[in-house]
């Protein structure tokens, strides 16, 4: 089960508000169905950002091995949170691999 969730939204304009968050929720989506099997719950945090003239979108989650933690900068927010999740997703999906052994399986079935 992943559990979502997003700090420091109203550091972004209200405009931007329902988007970012139906972005997250449809991003949390699709983690909580390749996770279904997984025997761990996680956390997935989004964490925005405003300090400077950029937005820096930071998204995490916690797999058992480690945290995997993303951090993206942009002007425009939109572009930023859609970066972070696709950076996110690639780098879940590798530590996933990883810890189900997938690339010792695809390498004996080489032979």
């Amino acid at each position: 089960m992943v559990e979502l969730i997003i700090k420091n939204i109203n550091e972004v304009e209200k405009e931007f508000h329902k988007e970012l968050e139906e972005l997250c929720h449809e991003k949390s989506n699709f983690f909580k169905e390749l996770f279904k099997k997984y025997d761990k719950e996680m956390t997935l945090e989004v964490i925005f950002d405003h300090s400077s003239a950029v937005y820096k979108v930071s998204a995490s989650l916690n797999l058992k091995s480690k945290k995997v933690l993303v951090v993206e900068e942009s002007k425009d927010v939109i572009k930023a949170a859609t970066a972070v999740f696709n950076a996110l997703k690639k780098a879940v999906k590798r530590q996933y691999e990883l810890e189900r052994k997938d690339y010792e399986y695809k390498r004996k079935n080489r032979k």
